[in-house]
């Protein structure tokens, strides 16, 4: 299946699952909160980095899989709702767990927001954590320069790192009306 495709099958099954989804927005402060007592991810750390073949080195979930921001989100602002988070899939702390965990070089930079559905997302440098449902499994990075539309807001996505990236541009845009 080819890329324009596999983001439309996507798209589809975003916009399917938009209607049961919350079309409220918000945002809230910020905190870099470093519990020691916080309970780890059941594999891992919430957040740590890995290398990618042409890409470098970028923030992964427990999971290994890529985590993006996009440029429109910052200093602790959630914009990705509704049908936005089909595809784009925040990244939310566990119930029980009050705070991220990762490596002590990436730690200064985590912290968590607020979502408008009352979830903590992990936030790196204020900027809210996402991951990308078509990379489909760890280790993939086919997000990277995407552009997107959700519920008449526009946002531009790049994989995160705590240092340079090669970004490839995605030659798809998807876009949504809820």
């Amino acid at each position: 299946m080819n890329r324009i495709a596999t983001y439309a099958a996507a798209f589809g099954l975003a916009a399917a699952a938009a209607v049961g989804l919350s079309a409220c927005g918000g945002s809230s402060s910020s905190s870099s909160s470093a519990s020691s007592g916080s309970k780890p991810a059941a594999t891992g750390d919430t957040v740590s980095l890995k290398s990618v073949s042409g890409v470098g080195a970028v923030l992964v979930d427990s999971k290994g899989f890529a985590l993006y921001s996009p440029d429109q989100e910052k200093s602790g602002t959630v914009r990705c709702i509704g049908s936005c988070t089909a595809i784009w899939v925040p990244l939310t702390l566990s119930k029980g767990v009050s705070a991220p965990t990762a490596s002590s070089s990436l730690m200064s930079k985590l912290g968590t927001v607020m979502r408008p559905d009352g979830k903590s997302q992990v936030t790196f440098d204020g900027k809210p954590l996402y991951r990308f449902s078509p990379d489909g499994s760890p280790g993939k990075v086919t997000g990277n320069g995407a552009s997107d539309q959700f519920g008449g807001r526009s946002f531009t996505w790049h994989v995160v790192s705590s240092g340079k990236t090669q970004t490839t541009t995605m030659p798809t845009t998807t876009s949504s009306g809820y």
